[in-house]
């Protein structure tokens, strides 16, 4: 019983501290265009900011259309496309070596 507790506060305590010590947080301010359980979009400036959110968004109080709000987000990668460069690498080259 007690390693089942300690693996549940092991675990909790690893995703808070990569929550907390992950991306950098950013946030943006302006009248709500438009918002649904899914989505909110915010205009800043000239600009439209399209910011997903889903059940584990924290919202203080009831958000429309019209309503300022600031949203606090962070950017996370969704995937990652790695392509072979075209470069050579010197050090495996034979004229990267100096001469003697």
């Amino acid at each position: 019983m007690k390693t089942i507790a300690l693996s549940l506060i092991s675990a909790a305590a690893l995703a808070l501290s990569s929550t907390a010590f992950g991306a950098k947080e950013y946030q943006v301010t302006g009248p709500v265009v438009d918002v649904s359980d899914k989505m909110i979009t915010v205009m800043k400036g000239s600009e439209k900011w399209e910011i997903a959110r889903d059940s584990n968004t924290k919202v203080n109080g009831d958000v429309k259309k019209g309503d300022k709000v600031t949203v606090h987000y962070w950017m996370t990668a969704k995937s990652v496309d790695v392509k072979a460069s075209d470069k050579k690498d010197e050090k495996a080259s034979p004229s990267a070596s100096p001469k003697k």
